[in-house]
């Protein structure tokens, strides 16, 4: 079918990468994939890689008569259960019908004669996205802050209230002894990218992780696991949550593992050096709520406990040493380019130092 030239604008809000930055992608081989699902590429208009974002690749793509997203993993070898776009596409296929927040999933390829890794195709969101530790295009007031930080809470409970058995995704995961497979799983991989020796922070993290009973459980959740303010589109004139992505991490369990992932993005200003080096969340600005106010608005407004809340706490800044250590790895082994990642292996080894501070007894 030949496609005439659309012309539409770009949409708004949408930061893209310069031509000579972006990774190739071959648009005749998508184009040729996703017609099986009916889907016609608009070859007009060539796909454009999204700016800014550390792990998977998104393109703007455009379609017959609409715009979408293109997204597909980074090159080279993944650590287990990231950037699962089969796991992405089985929720966003379904949980849109649950929760508007969630965009739809149109196709999946697990091909990889197509492009070489499995991809997908996702209906495009408009919608302002705040990056790292700026307000930016924002302006920094105190009601700016507060707003966001009840947004951020009231989002949260809004994902964690939905049935997954009502969109056919009661099998996702295996909730079943969730603490410790996470705990297993994610001091494997320090001792990974650690090379077989765990530093010694980290073994301390790890034999009081494993030490540790499992917390209570109030049964499972919908999870998605990668909660932060930069996996939001926004409403610009509401500051109110219009679409939440980055689902490839998504499955099923205790609400408090999502609690305290986004609590290890939540930067305070007396944080040590390592929380503002990490600059995922502008919440040291003025107006934002602290960490235990945020988990404090979260149990109000679920009626879940709290209290249990520090292993989750020592768990997900553990996980968050381990990622920027696997990306620093990505960056020595020359798999990226990207000097952002050059510094990231000085501040995982300072994320363990605050982990343990946790574990010690700092809860918030």
């Amino acid at each position: 079918m030949h496609i005439e030239s659309t012309n539409a604008p770009l949409p708004a809000n949408v930061a893209l990468r310069p031509d000579h930055l972006q990774v190739p992608l071959d648009a005749r081989a998508v184009a040729a994939e996703i017609a099986r699902s009916g889907l016609a590429l608009d070859h007009s208009v060539p796909p454009r890689q999204f700016a800014g974002g550390l792990a998977n690749l998104n393109y703007l793509i455009r379609l017959e008569n609409r715009w979408a997203v293109l997204r597909r993993p980074p090159s080279g070898p993944l650590p287990p259960g990231a950037n699962d776009m089969a796991r992405e596409h089985r929720i966003l296929s379904r949980l849109w019908q649950a929760l508007p927040l969630a965009p739809r999933s149109l196709h999946l390829c697990t091909d990889p004669s197509v492009i070489e890794v499995p991809f997908q195709i996702l209906e495009f969101r408009g919608g302002l996205t705040l990056r790292g530790a700026s307000l930016a295009p924002l302006l920094e007031t105190p009601q700016i802050g507060r707003a966001l930080s009840v947004m951020l809470v009231e989002t949260l409970a809004q994902v964690h209230a939905v049935s997954p058995e009502a969109v056919e995704l009661g099998s996702l995961g295996r909730p079943e002894g969730f603490f410790h497979r996470q705990v297993k799983g994610w001091l494997g991989r320090a001792v990974d990218v650690a090379g077989g020796d765990l530093p010694a922070t980290a073994r301390q993290i790890a034999d009081w992780l494993e030490a540790c009973p499992p917390p209570q459980d109030e049964g499972p959740v919908l999870l998605h696991s990668d909660f932060k303010l930069d996996n939001l589109l926004l409403d610009s004139t509401t500051l109110r949550a219009t679409t939440l992505v980055d689902w490839d991490m998504g499955t099923r369990g205790p609400a408090m593992f999502d609690l305290a992932t986004m609590l290890s993005y939540w930067t305070e200003p007396g944080d040590p050096p390592c929380m503002h080096r990490l600059a995922q969340m502008p919440t040291s600005r003025p107006g934002f709520t602290s960490r235990e106010e945020a988990a404090t608005a979260y149990a109000r407004q679920t009626a879940r406990s709290i209290d249990d809340i520090r292993p989750w706490r020592v768990l997900t800044v553990l996980k968050l040493a381990v990622v920027f250590l696997q990306l620093h790895r990505r960056h020595v082994t020359g798999e990226t380019a990207d000097p952002r990642y050059a510094t990231f292996g000085g501040l995982g080894t300072d994320l363990y130092a605050f982990a343990l501070d946790i574990a010690r007894g700092r809860l918030f």
